[in-house]
């Protein structure tokens, strides 16, 4: 019998035909550089409110402005924030998963043992930033687009590393026999 490849006491592969564990790996939202105008605008709005209230002819204009500044604030502050911290990625050991929507949540997956290509954009801005679009295509579902990725050198290999693993896995999994070991 086979004892499972430890480093330091710990396995790093399981044993031949014992399903893996799905771990946790990274959970991340796009970049929040989309967000600055929306702070810009929030501070704008706040500078200009308190500038403006009780500078006013009459007291019901306070009020007019008020309810104008928190129109604005509410339709280009909290509605873009909510859009944002609405869209997460889940990166597991076995799949990517991408999860959109407000009201209705929509979920996509691509698993890693199906093997998928990677494609990473930069264009000139989000070269600045520190961000890029990383598109998962396997070449028979819809390709998977992750746009704004914080850090998307060390997303591109840290996906790039679970395909490798993940077909590893299957590889040895498809080659051992009915019990599990190789030659059996």
């Amino acid at each position: 019998m086979t004892q499972p490849v430890t480093l330091g006491g710990r396995p790093t592969m399981p044993p031949p035909g014992v399903p893996t564990e799905e771990l946790l790996i990274a959970r991340f939202r796009a970049h929040a550089r989309r967000l600055f105008w929306s702070a810009l605008v929030l501070i704008a709005a706040f500078g200009a409110t308190a500038y403006f209230y009780d500078n006013l002819p009459s007291p019901f204009e306070n009020w007019m402005l008020l309810a104008a500044a928190g129109a604005l604030v509410l339709l280009l502050v909290v509605v873009p924030y909510v859009v944002w911290y609405s869209r997460s990625v889940t990166v597991t050991t076995r799949r990517v998963i991408v999860n959109h929507g407000i009201g209705a949540r929509n979920r996509q997956e691509m698993s890693h043992a199906r093997g998928y290509t990677i494609g990473v954009r930069r264009g000139v801005l989000q070269r600045m930033w520190g961000v890029g679009t990383i598109t998962l295509s396997n070449g028979v579902d819809a390709a998977l687009r992750l746009a704004n990725v914080p850090n998307v050198t060390l997303v591109h290999e840290t996906l790039a590393d679970q395909i490798e693993v993940s077909q590893i896995l299957a590889h040895r999994d498809a080659q051992s026999g009915p019990d599990g070991y190789p030659g059996s």
